[in-house]
């Protein structure tokens, strides 16, 4: 079996090694535009064998949280552009995390902008405001005929990505965003051709990824799903419903031909290891969503042929240079929770490197 640092090709990338970094959002992109400290922090990030960005919203109706980036007006991309030069200038490869909250969203974050969901079902919980804590809306349901936009918003961020010289993309649909959001029942009650049985309720996600995988090239783009991952009610409670869901979206995606599929879920769970084979290409493994990923426990998951690769969240936050420590067994730097979301370069740029 290869270890965490041996090299893998995944579509249109020779990655140097195994490590992921994992799409983390952050909430310092000041007015949705990645700046100075965004190219710094992926920059120091660069010896992941792949860096998958933080949620980045495909349209402005698609934002959800405050300071998140875009990926669909020309000051974004001039951000992008920056960041992605930095990221290659140190020989890294950096893909963009497309990814649509639906109805994990609030107005006062996003300038009025409607919120959209594929059924008028408010989602649990609050969103968090620059005027505090505020329970979500609910949502308008997409009109039938309106999910072709909703395609093209993908699409044509997808373009804007490559146009601002990013490696490719990485089609978001899980952890109870939009796309999870038609995946899931519990979200989507819809009774025209993408609400219902588990091959309607899939059809968004084959229809974007196929979409965004014609627009740049499927050798460009991978996907993530987490499947029954329960969260921000999109709940898929049924073991047989998830199989038939998810397997559905996966024999509609493997023709393609993507670079990747990322899961987040258990990579020893049954399910998991028949969607692997179901794509037929490059596994993503993450199962560290609650517990920080050990460097044993990483190396475990292709000992055992669970994946090709392994991504890894907040160890990267922490410790820019993580495939040089983990290889050299050295002193990790601890993660500081209290600077995860917003503020400024502590806790985001100053993390230490080894060298230093």
């Amino acid at each position: 079996m290869p270890d965490l640092f041996s090299p893998l090709t995944a579509g249109a990338w020779n990655l140097p090694n195994r490590l992921v970094m994992a799409p983390l959002t952050r909430n310092r992109a000041k007015g949705t535009v990645p700046g100075d400290l965004q190219a710094q922090y992926y920059a120091q990030r660069a010896s992941a064998g792949l860096i998958v960005t933080e949620g980045s919203q495909p349209s402005a109706r698609g934002q959800g949280y405050l300071d998140t980036p875009g990926f669909h007006s020309d000051e974004q991309l001039a951000g992008w552009r920056a960041v992605a030069d930095a990221v290659h200038a140190r020989d890294g490869r950096i893909v963009a995390q497309l990814m649509h909250v639906g109805r994990i969203a609030h107005p006062d974050n996003t300038g009025g902008q409607e919120i959209v969901a594929p059924s008028a079902i408010a989602a649990p919980g609050e969103m968090i405001t620059a005027g505090g804590p505020k329970p979500h809306p609910t949502p308008r349901e997409l009109r039938t005929e309106e999910i072709p936009d909703i395609v093209e918003e993908f699409v044509s961020a997808a373009r804007n990505a490559v146009a601002a010289g990013l490696d490719g993309v990485e089609v978001h649909s899980a952890n109870g965003y939009l796309l999870h959001q038609f995946l899931a029942p519990s979200s989507n009650e819809r009774t025209d051709a993408y609400g219902g049985s588990p091959e309607n309720r899939a059809r968004l996600t084959i229809e974007v990824t196929r979409a965004v995988a014609e627009a740049i090239g499927a050798d460009r783009v991978g996907i993530r799903i987490s499947p029954a991952h329960n969260i921000q009610g999109a709940l898929e409670e049924d073991p047989a419903d998830v199989e038939a869901t998810y397997t559905a979206l996966v024999q509609g995606i493997a023709p393609l031909g993507l670079a990747y599929l990322s899961v987040l879920a258990d990579p020893r769970q049954e399910l998991v290891q028949t969607l692997r084979r179901e794509f037929g290409g490059v596994l993503v493994a993450n199962d560290g969503f609650g517990t920080l990923t050990t460097r044993e426990a990483a190396q475990a998951v292709l000992d055992e042929d669970l994946a090709d690769a392994v991504a890894v969240g907040r160890l990267f936050i922490a410790n820019p240079d993580l495939p040089q420590r983990w290889q050299q067994d050295a002193e990790l730097n601890e993660p500081d929770s209290d600077t995860f979301y917003g503020g400024g370069a502590e806790g985001y740029v100053d993390y230490p490197a080894l060298s230093a």
